[in-house]
């Protein structure tokens, strides 16, 4: 049976990349995509979830839009490694069918709750959406066969020097979130890190066609920091969230308690993890089987781009 997973994202380059591992997968069922102000702004990653799901061919998956804005702050966004529109280079044409018209906390509410315990919900974005459903229905935490996200980091962060950037743009979400009834599977820069569209991984991305020529690479590499010690590729930081959730063996977890700082002066948005705690709230992912993880998301892409071609 395959996974049953909800992507709630902000497309974004490596959320687009996250979406077509969740679309290609045929381990897993994609029952939803939910989208949050984030990367961009709201009308630009919904937007492209909706010309995305044209584009790879998902068009009964229903995509609702959620928080324009964090729960208490203004928006802060990423434009400058996801491009003004959210997608670098990449020109997708226009979608022609709709979002749900429902927001996206209610219907994460309503997909979870018709069938409790089955669906694995993803969040590789700023954690609003999250919050606000949880704040509308605790049951949610309940209800989610698992809950995985992109963000945090147990050493630096990539907004600020202590905070990664999905947690730092709302950081209150976080807090609700992580003090939620539930475990969160924290895939963090610490581990995102090592997953870097790399040289030979690009060379043998550029084999797969037309769908690596109009898509999957100029998602890969259209953002690259020398910046970064020792990255020679560009991280495809949401990718490994999805990928947790159909393949956890190329994973190495440990149990910690996550909280999350919202008053620092110098580290608001930092997730604050101790791997010894009293009672562990989160699953905090740290290493990496890369060749692994390679093989597997090359796999994908390669099965979805002989479709497309």
């Amino acid at each position: 049976m395959p996974y049953k997973l909800l992507l709630d994202c902000d497309p974004g380059l490596d959320d687009a990349l996250a979406l077509l591992l969740a679309h290609g997968d045929p381990n897993i069922e994609l029952v939803g995509v939910t989208t949050v102000g984030g990367n961009v702004r709201l009308e630009n990653t919904t937007r492209n979830a909706l010309q995305l799901r044209e584009y790879l061919g998902f068009a009964t998956v229903p995509v609702s839009a959620g928080a324009a804005e964090p729960l208490t702050r203004q928006h802060r966004d990423a434009t400058h490694v996801h491009g003004t529109g959210g997608l670098g280079s990449v020109v997708l044409p226009p979608a022609t069918l709709p979002v749900t018209g429902i927001h996206a906390a209610d219907f994460i509410i309503n997909t979870l709750k018709a069938t409790p315990g089955a669906i694995h919900l993803v969040a590789t974005g700023p954690l609003t959406n999250i919050a606000i459903a949880l704040e509308r229905e605790p049951a949610i935490a309940r209800w989610a066969a698992s809950f995985t996200i992109m963000g945090g980091s147990y050493t630096r962060g990539n907004a600020t020097v202590a905070a990664e950037f999905n947690i730092w743009a709302d950081p209150e979400a976080a807090r609700i979130v992580f003090d939620a009834d539930w475990q969160v599977t924290m895939i963090g820069l610490d581990l995102t890190l090592q997953a870097q569209a790399n040289g030979s991984v690009v060379e043998r991305l550029t084999k797969l066609g037309t769908l690596a020529d109009e898509l999957i690479v100029p998602l890969a590499t259209f953002y690259f920091n020398p910046k970064v010690p020792d990255w020679d590729g560009q991280a495809v930081h949401d990718v490994c969230a999805v990928a947790y959730v159909a393949r956890p063996d190329l994973f190495l977890t440990q149990p910690a308690r996550v909280d999350i700082e919202t008053r620092g002066e110098f580290t608001d948005g930092m997730t604050v993890v101790d791997f010894d705690p009293p009672a562990p709230n989160a699953l905090v992912a740290t290493k990496l089987d890369v060749d692994g993880f390679w093989a597997y998301v090359e796999t994908v892409y390669a099965r979805v781009a002989a479709e497309h071609s």
